[in-house]
């Protein structure tokens, strides 16, 4: 599997405890396959969306191939595709790589609306 450094993996058997489970900010999944080339583009970009926003954002990746009960709960058909969850619930899906600066817009608002890192200002 492409593994994005620093995206931690989950499967069937974790993902209710890792993505599901995951309260107070967004966790963006990416479903994956080791023959998906799109996704070997998206590696990087999302390893650096993980380390730069990881007060606000948990980045996850799924092997679609070794994990097919999710894929199909979520109706996944193209890979890359990426979910944004929030409290347990898919709130966007995105299908396709993408520059890390299009990605980072198109999931501005739900960046925005996790709580800042510990010791930001929050505006008035």
């Amino acid at each position: 599997m492409i593994h994005a450094q620093g995206v931690a993996e989950v499967t069937d058997g974790d993902f209710g405890a890792e993505v599901l489970g995951e309260r107070g900010r967004p966790v963006l999944v990416e479903f994956t396959a080791d023959w998906c080339g799109p996704c070997r583009q998206l590696a990087p970009v999302l390893s650096a969306i993980a380390a730069e926003e990881a007060g606000r954002l948990k980045v996850v990746q799924i092997d679609a191939d070794r994990n097919p009960a999710t894929v199909a709960r979520y109706g996944v058909l193209s890979m890359p595709t990426l979910l944004v969850f929030r409290d347990g619930e898919p709130v966007r899906q995105l299908v396709g790589a993408r520059a890390k600066r299009r990605l980072l817009q198109e999931l501005e608002e739900h960046l925005d609306a996790a709580p800042a890192a510990a010791g930001a200002a929050t505006p008035a």
